[in-house]
């Protein structure tokens, strides 16, 4: 048992070093490993699996809404990169260039794709002629490479993975409305998934994505009640079309630009899990993303018939559609019960011959440590219930802390001591002056992270320049 305990020992607690208790859950869960080349990781299998879950779900969301899958190439050449101006001068710091090709110097560079709305638009000015052609909704599932000064797992990479939705729209109304639907599928991947509360807002100017008329984001409140934006999804307008020449006949047989949309989420989603549900025990995974969803444990297996019981189970939950294994290894009950909590396995399912006798089974929570004795007759239905009760456990933890941590603040100095003392969100009036944000930023240490959809009136003037104002904003410290 003392070697059990060390195992759970070796986790630093995230009261005492939230960034070591982060680092030690990617490492002692084997969600992630690091490479030979800074920046970039490798996914072992588990933390892929949590991806593969991940792109599965949100694959079915998108497919339902008539997105369809693409893959693009990975270079980019430098002139097509360089047709939008505002696009290519935000990237460029983290562009990584192809300079040969085999032993020959290459005629003009390539970039390794940051994002792709240039190759998508070299591809739609050949598709799209005629209103009949639109909208196209593609989107695709690939890495990108930006070439980042520091990088921590899952939440910044120099290569990571991602999907990017790319779609193209005969009119403004129809291109805003897939800006919008894209977010609320997020939101609700987040919520209904993940167990993650989000806030929807639009991003500032000044915090947009490059090239974008408006940004929306979802943001989310981790632990250490800090900021991660979890989703965006932007509308273009027309910029794009007019700067690749992309032009379709309309029904009036007049040339017009069709207006553009992109959105996106990455693998910084498996951080946002981590630091939203985990504790000092490990990883805390929600039920619908969690690779193993029950894990089956013979106790006392050596004897007559545990193992026979235990397989018996494992057929009964699998035949449910559960994600479920049993752990028949000759390791002690011990280290398995701190194996999978440091895995963050939603339920572990416990049969030794005490339960045989009483025709039972003893199943454990990861989210609260609680243990039911469940009569074997009633396992599928309690199995069941226990999960939705575990994602709702979560969420409404998670959705605590981020209601506690939201604060209404009139000036700067309550911002200050707020940030100072506790930490999270400020909710503030805001003017919409890039000064004014800027000021939150260098004499305060916050960042906007979003104009709520839901917009409140918290107050009557900004705090940092006092004027009148009707927008309310969020101020926050961000992954």
């Amino acid at each position: 048992m003392a070697q059990d305990k060390k195992l759970v020992e070796q986790i630093t607690s995230m009261d005492e070093d939230f960034a070591k208790w982060y680092t030690d859950i990617c490492m002692k869960a084997e969600l992630i490993d690091y490479s030979s080349i800074k920046g970039m990781f490798i996914y072992r299998p588990y933390g892929y699996a949590i991806w593969e879950n991940i792109q599965r779900e949100l694959d079915n969301r998108f497919k339902a809404t008539g997105h369809e899958n693409v893959a693009m190439p990975m270079l980019i050449p430098e002139s097509l990169l360089q047709k939008e101006k505002d696009h290519v001068e935000g990237f460029a710091p983290e562009c990584a260039w192809v300079t040969y090709g085999g032993n020959d110097k290459l005629e003009e560079r390539y970039c390794i794709r940051p994002t792709s709305e240039t190759l998508f638009c070299e591809h739609f000015k050949n598709i799209i002629h005629s209103h009949r052609d639109l909208p196209k909704k593609y989107n695709q599932w690939c890495s990108v490479l930006r070439w980042e000064k520091t990088s921590r797992p899952f939440l910044r990479h120099r290569e990571f993975l991602w999907q990017e939705g790319h779609t193209m729209h005969a009119t403004e109304e129809e291109a805003r409305q897939e800006t919008m639907q894209m977010l609320g599928i997020y939101a609700d991947f987040l919520e209904n998934v993940l167990a993650m509360p989000v806030v929807k807002g639009r991003k500032t100017d000044k915090e947009k994505f490059n090239g974008a008329e408006e940004t929306y984001t979802v943001e989310c409140m981790m632990h250490d009640h800090k900021a991660l934006q979890s989703g965006t999804s932007h509308y273009f307008g027309d910029g794009f079309s007019r700067a690749f020449d992309i032009t379709f006949t309309g029904k009036d047989n007049q040339p017009h630009y069709p207006h553009q949309t992109s959105w996106g989420v990455s693998t910084r989603m498996i951080g946002g899990i981590i630091m939203t549900h985990g504790d000092n025990r490990g990883l805390v995974l929600p039920p619908r993303i969690a690779p193993i969803q029950a894990m089956v444990i013979p106790v006392a297996q050596h004897k007559e018939g545990v193992l026979d019981a235990a397989g018996a189970l494992l057929g009964r939950l699998q035949a449910m559609g559960l994600r479920a294994k049993m752990d028949s290894s000759d390791q002690s009950m011990g280290w398995k019960a701190a194996e999978y909590e440091m895995k963050g396995v939603p339920l572990r399912v416990e049969i030794g011959p005490k339960d045989m006798e009483k025709g039972q089974c003893c199943i454990c929570r990861r989210d609260s440590g609680e243990k039911v004795f469940v009569p074997l007759a009633e396992l599928e239905n309690t199995v069941a219930k226990l999960l939705d009760e575990v994602h709702e456990g979560l969420y409404n933890r998670a959705k605590k802390n981020l209601d506690d941590h939201t604060r209404v603040c009139h000036t700067m100095e309550e911002v200050k001591q707020f940030m100072e003392t506790e930490g999270g969100f400020a909710k503030t009036m805001w003017c919409g002056s890039l000064e004014c944000e800027l000021a939150m930023k260098e004499q305060l240490g916050v960042t906007s992270r979003c104009m709520p959809l839901e917009q409140e009136k918290v107050g009557d003037v900004c705090p940092v320049c006092g004027k009148s104002c009707d927008t309310s904003i969020l101020w926050g410290v961000a992954y």
